[in-house]
């Protein structure tokens, strides 16, 4: 079974050159073994998906100016997360808030090709199925 992902989760991005957080806001009142828990709607850059430091995907036009510039020379810049649909695929058996509850399985794609996935769900004593 898969843990449910809470407020604080670590996230990584396939792009990215530092791990992340989630922030979860408490709208749902819904808690996870202490923190607030999560849902698949918790998408929002810069409101629940954090930067990861500095951004080495080619489709990010801050990356590709910047590796322009310096002659084809592979050059990271801030990440400034790009998210626009939610995480895929939840878990639909578990609604919270009448949207399904977001497992550590699931997996989130950034407009500049980044996939960002849950390494540490954020706490180890809830599981859904």
């Amino acid at each position: 079974m898969a843990c449910q992902v809470c407020s604080g989760a670590l996230l990584m991005c396939s792009f990215g050159t530092a791990p992340s957080s989630l922030a979860v806001l408490p709208t749902n009142r819904t808690f996870a073994g202490g923190p607030v828990a999560a849902t698949i709607m918790d998408y929002a850059p810069m409101v629940n998906i954090l930067p990861f430091a500095l951004c080495t995907s080619l489709a990010n036009p801050m990356v590709a100016s910047a590796t322009a510039a310096a002659l084809g020379v592979l050059t990271p810049m801030p990440c400034l997360p790009a998210t626009a649909a939610p995480w895929m695929p939840g878990t639909p058996t578990v609604l919270i808030g009448s949207m399904p509850a977001l497992d550590d399985t699931s997996k989130l794609m950034c407009s500049y090709a980044g996939v960002i996935q849950i390494t540490f769900a954020g706490q180890v004593t809830v599981q859904i199925p």
